[in-house]
């Protein structure tokens, strides 16, 4: 029934058209009124929204200013706030930054890796950036200074406590950092949670020099738990996927203790 409705109406909209029957009259003026109906339903819906926007426009308009003022505060303060911080912080780190590099390359270090966590010629050292710039770059990267800093002065406990706060993603700095906090844990007798993070370090970055270098220190703390197998895989990567690292020299020697210890 509703096609033949359609039929019609389409018939009784031809310019001329008029209905021959009583039957045809009655059917007209019921789909004429029905179409009446949808326009009346259609204006009264759009009634209601004008209602409604008019109603709630304070709301609307509040609603849309938050939001605004979100995205432009935000921009603001990634120009005008976060960028001149971040420099700020690492003009403040340069002078820790060149402590901690002389501590590297000199024999004693441990003054110098002091001045370098702790400031020196009134500058500021890593842990004053740490503690002034928190939230950003250069904090974090001071954590990594610290972190070392520490180790290399056998702070241990301190050393896996600011590497821990430290994140990157750089194939380099990134892996040290877990690695370093896997150095600090040997020296803390805990070949456990060395292993763990030496297996880390390995994993988060593949390089031709991270990468070998904590599957080899895995390797051998993976051996000195009696976790041979294990040790035999972290040998045997070295020796498959990076046979011109230094640590692949003799790794011919470690693969055969792991395999002999194995059987």
């Amino acid at each position: 029934m509703r096609r033949i409705n359609i039929v019609h109406m389409a018939t009784y909209k031809k310019r001329g058209y008029k209905p021959k029957t009583k039957a045809d009259k009655a059917e007209l003026l019921e789909q004429e009124s029905a179409t009446a109906g949808v326009f009346k339903t259609l204006d009264e819906g759009a009634s209601k929204t004008e209602e409604w926007v008019a109603k709630n426009q304070k709301y609307i308009f509040i609603f849309v200013g938050i939001a605004t003022v979100i995205v432009l505060g935000y921009l603001g303060f990634s120009k005008f706030i976060q960028e001149p911080k971040e420099s700020e912080a690492m003009n403040d780190m340069f002078k820790a930054q060149q402590y901690f590099d002389q501590a590297v390359n000199r024999t004693e270090k441990d003054s110098l890796f002091t001045l370098a966590l702790n400031g020196g010629e009134g500058k500021f050292g890593m842990l004053d950036i740490i503690e002034e710039y928190k939230g950003t770059n250069a904090a974090n990267l001071a954590n990594y200074y610290a972190g070392m800093a520490y180790l290399n002065m056998q702070d241990y406990q301190n050393a896996i406590t600011y590497l821990s706060n430290f994140s990157s993603d750089d194939e380099t700095l990134g892996p040290i950092a877990k690695g370093g906090i896997g150095d600090a844990f040997v020296q803390l007798n805990q070949p456990e949670d060395a292993l763990d993070y030496y297996v880390k370090a390995a994993k988060m970055q593949t390089n031709n020099y991270t990468t070998p270098m904590y599957l080899y220190k895995a390797g051998n703390i993976a051996m000195q738990l009696g976790l041979n197998d294990k040790a035999l895989q972290y040998f045997t990567r070295i020796k498959e996927e990076f046979p011109n690292a230094t640590d692949a020299t003799i790794i011919d020697v470690f693969i055969g203790k792991a395999q002999a210890a194995s059987n």
